[in-house]
């Protein structure tokens, strides 16, 4: 199958790829929510995380991906949902993050009040995968339905209206990062509902499979390059000479991006990664080792074919 081909790249157990493609077969999805099967702008490389994750969700269970910054948290949940077919509802958890976002809130429709369905609710109708994004953010209101929504339960009580059971392709996945403003630790009956992956840092061959995948028409020595700037800051985090802002793989690749539209790669890489911080002193630090890679008078071809 097309979509599975970059796991058998990856060499992920073919019994698992088998599985992953028979549930893909035995679940079809709801016309009102197939726009949301969304194929991943960025591919996940790691065979192991993979084939921990695809066992998992074939069992029914649910995953709770840890690890700072820029291990690739959210771009194998994406690619998750779509290595199962599934349509993909993400949960981005904050400080008004509620119950009524989740499940859903009244609202007054032709004369007569109805539910306006939430993320969560429209994930388990559907058998959708629900990304639930910095769950360690999340309210104790927005905990308390999910509890019951991850647990062997698997139903969801709406206060005024029926209780519903969620469909038997439903995943929730949730994402962490440690330490940062506004997180908190997760209580022990929350974590109990997940299955928990670690997410390592990116390594060298993580980063080339995705610079490759993405811009195949890219030269070599120049992929190379952007792969030592990220990997160069990468170090500069974890020995906390800076901050994980300017750490930002998501940047990177855009600038990589935009290089192909004719500018220049230095102006692209201070956009994607050199201006995400705002400390004077944090910044200069960022621009010298961008500049160790990224020489100011590379152009377009010095980057593509």
């Amino acid at each position: 199958m097309e979509e599975l081909r970059f796991l058998e790249e990856q060499q992920v157990s073919p019994e698992l790829i088998r599985q992953a493609e028979e549930f893909r077969n035995t679940y079809t999805t709801d016309e009102a929510a197939v726009h949301r099967i969304v194929k991943p702008s960025i591919p996940f490389y790691g065979k192991e995380i993979l084939e921990m994750a695809v066992a998992g969700l074939l069992r029914g269970e649910n995953l709770l991906l840890t690890g700072p910054k820029a291990t690739g948290k959210n771009i194998l949940a994406e690619n998750l949902a779509y290595i199962f077919g599934r349509p993909s509802y993400n949960v981005s958890f904050h400080v008004n993050t509620n119950s009524g976002d989740l499940i859903g809130t009244d609202t007054f429709i032709d004369n007569e009040v109805k539910l306006r369905k939430g993320s969560i609710y429209q994930c388990a109708e559907y058998g959708g995968f629900g990304i639930l994004d910095e769950i360690n953010m999340a309210k104790n209101d927005a905990v308390s339905v999910l509890h019951a929504t991850l647990d062997y339960r698997r139903s969801i009580d709406v206060p005024g209206y029926d209780r519903i059971e969620l469909h038997p392709a439903a995943r929730f996945i949730g994402t962490m990062n440690y330490g940062y403003a506004g997180t908190k630790e997760l209580n022990e009956a929350l974590v109990s509902r997940f299955l928990v992956i670690d997410m390592p840092a990116q390594t060298e061959e993580s980063l080339n499979f995705i610079f490759h995948q993405m811009f195949p028409n890219a030269k070599m020595t120049a992929v190379e390059q952007f792969v030592g700037v990220f990997l160069d800051l990468q170090k500069k985090a974890l020995n906390s000479e800076i901050s994980t802002k300017p750490l930002d793989l998501r940047g990177l690749l855009a600038a990589m991006k935009i290089v192909d539209t004719g500018l220049s790669p230095w102006q692209a890489v201070q956009m994607g990664v050199i201006n995400k911080t705002f400390d004077v002193f944090e910044k200069e630090i960022v621009e010298d080792v961008v500049r160790t890679r990224i020489p100011r008078e590379w152009a377009k071809e010095d980057v593509y074919e």
